[in-house]
C-alpha cells in the first residue's frame, strides 16, 4: 500500500522569490519602501510573477498535491474565463499540465513520472495563487537543491507578456538553460530607470543581475537621449553601491518597429534612446567596471517574433532567452553550456 508524504510548508520549496510582506505573501519589491515607487510598479510588484515550486521525489511517489489559495475573479472580469494551468516541468521538458479553477482554498494534484526530478511547478500567474503546502502521494517530496540567484529587472517584456505560459517567458527559459534561480522583477508599464528600484536591487542578495529596460522611456514616460544616458548611469551607480562585484548584464531595448524612427514628446527615437543606454554602459566599463557587460537589443528579434508589435511571442521569448544566456556565457558570468 502506498504511503503518502506529510503536508509540508511550501516556503522551502519556493523559488523565484525576492521579498515577503507582513502576511508572508511573496512580493516583488521591497514592502517597506513601496511609497517611493510609481503606482504601476508597486501594483505589478504584488503579483507573484516567476514564483514556482521546485522539488525532488522519493521512489514510488506518483503525484504531488499542492494546497493553494487564489482570488476568485468576479463576474465580468476577463480573468474569470482564462484557463488556470499548473505546469509541471523536469529540467527543460514540459511533463504535463493540470487545469483548475481559481479558488479561495483548494488542492490541485499533478501526476509525476517515475523519476526523482528535480521537478518545477509553474502556477497560473493571472490568479496570483498563494502556494501554501504540498505533499507527495505514494511517497515523499523534498525541496530541490538551491541554485545561484539571478535577479532580472525589466518591463512587461521581462514580466512575460504574450508568452502563452509563465514557463515560456524569457527569464524562465534562460534560467532553466543556465541552472539559475531566476527572480523576475519585471514590471509591466514600468522599468523606466526608477532610482528607488535601483536601491532595492542594490540591497537584494544576488549572484547575478540583468537589467532590461528602456522601451517605456520612449512613450509612456518620455525621455530624451541625454536624460536616459544620465538615468542609466545613475541607475548603475546605485546598484553598484550595494553590489560592487556582482556580474551585471544590461540588455538594451529590443525591436519596437513603431518607435525606432519615430520621435517622442522630447524628440527622441527609440534608436537614439537605445544608443544612449549602450553608451552609458560602455563608458562605465571603460571607467573600470569589469563585471558589467552589454547585450545590444536591436538585432535580437525580428518583426515575426513580436505578437503585437511590441511584446515577443513564444518564439521571440525563446530567441531572447537564448541570446541572454549566450551573452552571460560569453561574458564569463556563468559556465559554458553542458
Amino acid at each position: 500500500m502506498d504511503r503518502d508524504g506529510t503536508w509540508q510548508d511550501a516556503g522551502p520549496f519556493l523559488r523565484g522569490t525576492a521579498w515577503f510582506d507582513e502576511t508572508g505573501r511573496v512580493v516583488r519589491a521591497d514592502p517597506g519602501d513601496l511609497d517611493r515607487l510609481p503606482w504601476d510598479a508597486a501594483e505589478r510588484a504584488a503579483l507573484p510573477i516567476g514564483v514556482r515550486l521546485e522539488f525532488t521525489a522519493a521512489p514510488g511517489t506518483r503525484a504531488v498535491a499542492v494546497h493553494y489559495r487564489a482570488r476568485v475573479p468576479g463576474r465580468g472580469e476577463g480573468l474569470r474565463e482564462l484557463a488556470h494551468c499548473f505546469a509541471l516541468w523536469e529540467g527543460g521538458t514540459l511533463v504535463g499540465e493540470t487545469f483548475a479553477r481559481p479558488a479561495e482554498d483548494a488542492v490541485v494534484t499533478l501526476e509525476l513520472p517515475p523519476r526523482p526530478g528535480p521537478f518545477t511547478i509553474h502556477p497560473p500567474e493571472p490568479a496570483a495563487p498563494r502556494l501554501l503546502r504540498l505533499r507527495g502521494l505514494g511517497g515523499a517530496v523534498a525541496p530541490a537543491p538551491p541554485q545561484p540567484r539571478w535577479v532580472v529587472h525589466g518591463d512587461s517584456i521581462t514580466e512575460g507578456w504574450w508568452s502563452t505560459r509563465p514557463a515560456h517567458s524569457w527569464p524562465a527559459a534562460a534560467g532553466r538553460a543556465l541552472n539559475l534561480d531566476a527572480v523576475n522583477l519585471g514590471y509591466a508599464g514600468g522599468a523606466r530607470g526608477e532610482l528607488p528600484i535601483a536601491e532595492h536591487l542594490a540591497a537584494l542578495p544576488a549572484d547575478l543581475l540583468t537589467l532590461a529596460f528602456g522601451t517605456n522611456c520612449w512613450g509612456r514616460v518620455p525621455h530624451s537621449a541625454p536624460l536616459l544616458y544620465e538615468t542609466t548611469r545613475a541607475f548603475l551607480a546605485l546598484v553598484r553601491a550595494g553590489q560592487p562585484r556582482t556580474p551585471l548584464l544590461l540588455v538594451s531595448p529590443v525591436l519596437r518597429p513603431e518607435a525606432e524612427a519615430t520621435r517622442n514628446a522630447l524628440g527622441a527615437t527609440l534608436a537614439e534612446l537605445r544608443t544612449a543606454m549602450e553608451e552609458a554602459v560602455r563608458d562605465r566599463v571603460a571607467a573600470g567596471d569589469a563585471r558589467l557587460a552589454l547585450l545590444p537589443g536591436r538585432g535580437l528579434l525580428g518583426p515575426q517574433d513580436l505578437a503585437d508589435g511590441l511584446h515577443p511571442n513564444d518564439r521571440g521569448h525563446a530567441r531572447l532567452a537564448a541570446a541572454v544566456a549566450g551573452a552571460l556565457r560569453d561574458a564569463g558570468f556563468v559556465g559554458p553550456a553542458a
